[in-house]
C-alpha cells in the first residue's frame, strides 16, 4: 500500500487506516486524544491536511457548510454522521446530498454504524437499582425545553396540555407559543444531576422530542426513567422498541391534550396504577431491549474502525487517479471564503 506514514507518535504502517474527522461537531473540534484504544489499529486525526492520505473521511452532516471544500479521492470512504433527526437537517433525506457517502453514522438503525442515545446496558441497571423519590411538588408535570427546534408541535401541545393539568416548566420556551417558564432551579445547579433530582420530585415528565421520526428516541425519553419518574412521550413512532414495556404514556394515542391530562389526573390519583408504570425497574429487561443492548456494547467510534479497517483490508492494491470535488468549484470556493472569515473573525 503506502509503506509508511507519518503519524503523531512517529512512523506508522500503511495497513493501519487513517480516518480523518474532516467537520466540527457543531462548533467544537473533535477530541481524538479521547477516543478510547480500539480492538483494531486504527489512527485518528481532525488535521485536514491530511485529506489525501484518509482512508474515511467523517463529516458531521449539520455541519454542511464546512465540507464544501473537501476533495474525494479514489479508494476513499466518505462517512456521513449525524445524530439529529432528520426533519430538522433535511440534506440527510437528500439522495442528491447523501449519494457522496459511502458510510452512515446516524441513530437510525439501518445506518453502517448505529448511533442511537439508547444508554448502554449498564446504566439501564443504575436506573433500576436507584430508588424512587418522593413526589413532593405540587404540580404533578414537568417539563424541560430550551431549543427552539420545535418540528413536533411540542410547544403548542406543552401550552393546550397546561389548560388541563399544571405543568412547571423550566428552560427556555418557544416564544410563538406564548409559553414562558414559571419555574426557575433553586440553589446551585450541577447540570444533569440537578435536573434529574428536579424531575423525580414528579410523577411526569413531559418526554416531547423536537421532531418526530423513527428511531429519533433521544435522552428527553430516558432521563425521566433514571429520575424514577414516568415519561410522557411525544415522538418516534417506535419508541417502544429503545425502553421496558409499560414504562411510558405515549401522549399520541389520546386524541386531545385534555384528554391525556384527564389520564394522567387519574394516574396521580391512583397510586396502584400509578405505579405500575415504575414496575419495569424490579423485572428483568425485555429481550427485545436487551438485543439492541448487546449492539452497542461497543462505541460508535470503535465499531466505524472495525468497519473502516475491515474494508480496508479488503481492498486490493493502492487506488489511483485524480481527486474529484464533489459539491463543485462554487461549493469549493464559498467554503475556504467562510473559513477564512471565521479564522480572521477575530482580529
Amino acid at each position: 500500500m503506502r509503506g509508511h506514514r507519518l503519524g503523531p507518535g512517529g512512523p506508522m504502517p500503511s495497513d493501519v487506516p487513517l480516518i480523518l474527522f474532516y467537520t466540527r461537531a457543531f462548533k467544537n473540534p473533535i477530541d481524538v486524544a479521547a477516543i478510547p484504544q480500539c480492538s483494531v489499529p486504527v489512527e485518528w486525526t481532525t488535521d485536514r491536511r491530511r485529506l489525501a492520505e484518509a482512508d474515511a473521511v467523517v463529516f458531521h452532516i449539520p455541519n454542511a457548510r464546512e465540507i464544501g471544500d473537501a476533495r474525494k479521492y479514489p479508494g476513499q470512504l466518505w462517512v456521513a454522521w449525524s445524530m439529529e433527526s432528520f426533519e430538522n437537517y433535511a440534506n440527510q433525506a437528500d439522495p442528491r446530498f447523501m449519494r457522496h457517502f459511502d458510510l452512515t453514522m446516524t441513530y437510525e438503525s439501518g445506518a453502517d454504524v448505529w448511533e442511537p442515545y439508547l444508554p448502554k446496558a449498564e446504566w439501564w441497571e443504575a436506573a433500576r437499582r436507584s430508588a424512587v423519590v418522593p413526589k413532593t411538588e405540587a404540580a404533578p408535570a414537568v417539563t424541560f425545553q430550551s431549543s427552539k427546534l420545535d418540528k413536533s408541535g411540542r410547544a403548542g401541545f406543552v401550552a393546550e396540555l397546561s389548560k388541563s393539568i399544571d405543568v412547571d416548566r423550566y428552560g427556555r420556551f418557544n416564544r410563538r407559543a406564548k409559553l414562558q417558564p414559571n419555574r426557575q432551579i433553586e440553589g446551585p445547579d450541577l447540570g444533569r444531576q440537578t435536573k434529574l433530582e428536579t424531575i423525580g420530585r414528579y410523577h411526569f415528565c413531559l418526554a416531547f422530542e423536537n421532531s418526530i421520526a423513527p428511531d429519533y428516541v433521544t435522552e428527553k425519553m430516558f432521563d425521566p426513567l433514571a429520575a424514577g419518574t414516568v415519561p410522557v412521550y411525544l415522538g418516534a413512532p417506535n419508541a417502544a422498541e429503545f425502553v421496558p414495556e409499560h414504562s411510558y404514556v405515549d401522549a399520541s394515542s389520546f386524541g386531545t391534550p385534555a384528554e391525556l391530562a384527564a389520564y394522567l389526573h387519574h394516574l396521580a390519583e391512583t397510586p396502584r396504577e400509578y405505579e405500575a408504570y415504575l414496575a419495569w425497574r424490579s423485572e428483568p429487561l425485555p429481550d427485545h431491549l436487551v438485543r439492541r443492548l448487546e449492539l452497542i456494547a461497543t462505541t460508535p467510534k470503535h465499531r466505524l474502525a472495525e468497519l473502516v479497517h475491515r474494508l480496508v483490508a479488503q481492498r486490493s492494491g493502492v487506488p489511483s487517479g485524480r481527486s474529484s470535488l464533489p459539491f463543485g468549484w462554487m461549493a469549493f470556493l464559498k467554503t475556504r471564503q467562510e473559513r477564512w472569515w471565521m479564522a480572521h473573525a477575530g482580529h
